[in-house]
């Protein structure tokens, strides 16, 4: 007889026992139930009625530091429990954690069943207001223990207890002899052979069993073992991905850390600097440090996506308006540069997308663009739908390539004029610290930003391409699909 045959009858009694067990304790205790619901009722409403003059006392909530409620605590015992909260949230005093530190409850919780008597298995509680000229100035909360009520449970839990016990342990002795000889032991030759797997000998030696789960078990256990050394090749993969990280990061920050000292050295040390290079000095330290933030910033964003610890926050937007806040900001940086910034953003179609992360895929594209174009360059900034045809400052080499990409969705496109990205690189711009090399030295980058928006984009259902060419400047364009559906 096959052990699954055996674990079903078992696994049959044993759950009818807590069904019946269940359903026995359920009906003694609706019956408690019933003969204690109005006594107890009319009980919880006396016992707060005689607390009402003072609880209703305003001045009971005007929070006041290491005040001492002894009179609200004197009401309570060891069966009733006193809340006192302010009315915005506050939470003022509890009689059974004295001197608790006032903190904050969530309000929607707060007026949540006001007036309401709420009945659980252990407690009745119930919350009221007091009001000042109509005007709630706090809450207070009584709880009292249904002592009767849990001496009643208590004592019928015990004896089905007891009696289900005794009944299981027959049958938990009578399925231990049934299934020893024909699980047990072979069970226990496996076990011997993966203990000696994990200890790092390879060979399996051949165990005797028949066609039944115990085969299959060990089948599964090959299977197990491949992966285990799979699983190992993939550790090893993602040390040396680590190390490269730490490796790119160390040398990114090497040149900002160098500055950043020189700098600091010379303002302390050198009294002989004019007010002018004191303003230079100055601000080359916070663009190095801003630099250095983003840096980090991007590494954080950059191995939650990797670790799947990013949660996207899908919401429904308008094209229109999101799109026109999409390209806001972008101003002060080109004018930095004298460079020109041409925006279209019109758009009247719904999309459903991540726009925090939507805002960061943007910023960082956007921020490319404007670092790799030279002074008194051009940026183009635009988002086309479906139906729209593409604007005519797109370079002529990308037009076609980049009407097919577009097929059913809406692009956003970022172009700039200026050196193109070597051929050789476009494959892996998109890939996490690749810059190209004219690129190092440039500040507000690590190599992430690309890599970063392609996650974000992929994680919208989305997709994200470049185009380069020299004599003309470089294109990267962001796909998203129209509507609601993600």
């Amino acid at each position: 007889m096959k052990i699954k045959y055996w674990l079903m009858f078992s696994y049959f009694i044993v759950m009818l026992l807590p069904i019946i067990g269940f359903y026995v304790l359920y009906v003694s205790l609706t019956s408690l139930d019933k003969q204690r619901d109005i006594q107890e009722h009319f009980e919880m409403m006396n016992s707060i009625k005689e607390l009402e003059d003072l609880l209703e006392e305003p001045s009971l909530y005007h929070y006041e530091k290491g005040r001492d409620y002894h009179e609200v605590a004197e009401l309570a015992n060891s069966s009733m429990l006193i809340k006192l909260y302010r009315s915005d949230g506050l939470h003022l005093f509890t009689t059974l954690e004295d001197g608790l530190q006032p903190y904050w409850e969530n309000v929607e919780n707060l007026y949540k069943d006001l007036n309401v008597l709420k009945k659980n298995h252990r407690t009745y509680s119930m919350k009221r207001a007091v009001f000042v000229d109509n005007k709630i100035v706090g809450i207070y909360e009584v709880s009292i223990v249904r002592e009767a009520w849990v001496k009643g449970v208590a004592d019928r839990s015990w004896l089905l207890v007891a009696l289900g016990s005794m009944f299981f342990l027959t049958v938990y002795v009578l399925m231990i002899a049934l299934l020893n000889k024909k699980l047990n032991r072979p069970l226990t030759s496996l076990m011997e052979q993966m203990s000696a797997f994990a200890q790092g000998n390879n060979e399996i030696v051949s165990i005797k069993h028949g066609n039944d789960e115990v085969g299959e078990l060990i089948k599964r256990f090959m299977e197990m073992k491949k992966q285990v050394e799979d699983s190992a090749a993939q550790l090893r993969q993602e040390q040396q991905s680590k190390e490269f990280i730490v490796a790119s990061l160390s040398h990114d920050l090497k040149t900002p850390l160098t500055v950043i000292s020189v700098y600091t050295e010379a303002l302390l040390n050198n009294k002989n600097l004019s007010e002018t290079e004191i303003k230079e000095y100055r601000t080359i330290l916070s663009e190095k440090l801003i630099y250095m933030k983003q840096m980090l910033d991007d590494l954080t964003t950059y191995t939650a996506l990797q670790s799947s610890q990013m949660k996207m926050n899908f919401v429904k937007i308008d094209g229109e308006e999101f799109f026109e806040m999409l390209f806001s900001g972008f101003e002060e940086s080109c004018l930095k540069k004298e460079i020109h910034l041409t925006v279209q953003a019109e758009n009247n179609e719904t999309y459903v997308v991540d726009s925090k992360q939507m805002v960061r895929v943007i910023d960082n594209i956007v921020g490319n663009a404007v670092r790799h174009t030279e002074q008194r360059g051009n940026v183009w900034l635009g988002v086309f739908t479906s139906h729209q045809p593409l604007p005519f400052w797109i370079f002529p080499s990308f037009i076609e390539e980049l009407e097919d990409w577009r097929d059913g969705g809406t692009i956003i496109i970022t172009q700039n004029d200026g050196d193109a990205v070597p051929e050789e690189m476009k494959k892996s711009m998109f890939e996490p610290f690749v810059q190209a090399d004219q690129a190092r030295g440039k500040g507000g980058s690590a190599g992430l930003g690309l890599s970063i928006a392609k996650e974000l984009m992929e994680k919208q259902n989305g997709k994200i391409k470049l185009w380069s060419e020299q004599g003309y400047g470089t294109l990267v364009a962001c796909w998203l699909k129209e509507g609601e559906g993600k």
